[in-house]
């Protein structure tokens, strides 16, 4: 939810299966409750610094010692790394189906499902997944860039969904998303209701909330869909 507004459903009916979206919830979800949320939390925090991805790890090329995740500071010498075996490079993949905790998860999933659907129908099967994995791995350096020496773990979808977010505004920038405003709901145009989403994320630092992917992973979606716009209305146009 964004400043008292949530997305409720759009009104952009799909005229295929959008199995890639199903993959994507369904895969996330069993991470969340087969994985993660089978510990305590205690032991959650150390699975999170073993999978997800850390931006002095992918800068370093290796693991965090335990000084360095008991400093918080990515430059602090001394000790092995806690997890040897961990691939600084692979956790950007794995941190995109990892969360923090359950509304989070639930936000997330609910905003792929109303807007993931419509783009995957553009994209084909295929060349949605790249776009929300590609998005994902943009998300992740845009993050990456700006906290180089962060040594806090960065989870969850919401850079991969951030770009399919982008690719709807630029796709279908007029169908209504039934937004719920405060206690109204109110149909506003996609553009408006993403535009919004868009530039709230730059008021959102200093709250533990990754807003850095959240703007690389729309800004590479929007990119991808304007580049490839006129293909990609020519076949929802084929599909209707």
């Amino acid at each position: 939810m964004i400043c008292g507004m949530l997305p409720i459903r759009d009104e952009n009916p799909t005229r295929i299966t959008p199995w890639v979206t199903f993959l994507l919830i369904a895969a996330c979800v069993l991470v969340f409750f087969g994985l993660q949320n089978q510990t305590s939390p205690a032991d959650q925090v150390e699975f999170l610094y073993e999978q997800a991805a850390i931006s002095c790890e992918i800068l370093g090329g290796e693991p965090l010692s335990l000084p360095q995740i008991n400093q918080g500071d990515c430059g602090f010498s001394g000790g092995a790394p806690v997890f040897p075996d961990k691939q600084p490079w692979l956790s950007i993949l794995t941190s995109m189906f990892l969360h923090g905790g359950l509304a989070h998860l639930l936000f997330n999933m609910w905003s792929l499902w109303i807007f993931g659907n419509n783009v995957e129908e553009a994209f084909g099967h295929f060349r949605y997944l790249m776009l929300y994995l590609a998005g994902g791995v943009a998300a992740t350096f845009a993050f990456v860039l700006v906290n180089v020496d962060s040594t806090v773990p960065l989870v969850g979808a919401s850079g991969a969904i951030a770009a399919a977010l982008g690719a709807y505004a630029v796709l279908f920038p007029t169908h209504r998303v039934l937004t719920l405003v405060g206690w109204f709901l109110i149909p506003l145009p996609a553009i408006l209701f993403l535009g919004f989403w868009f530039f709230a994320q730059f008021g959102l630092g200093g709250t533990n909330t990754a807003w850095e992917a959240h703007v690389g992973g729309f800004i590479f979606g929007l990119v991808a869909a304007l580049i490839f716009r006129r293909s990609l209305l020519r076949r929802v146009a084929m599909a209707s």
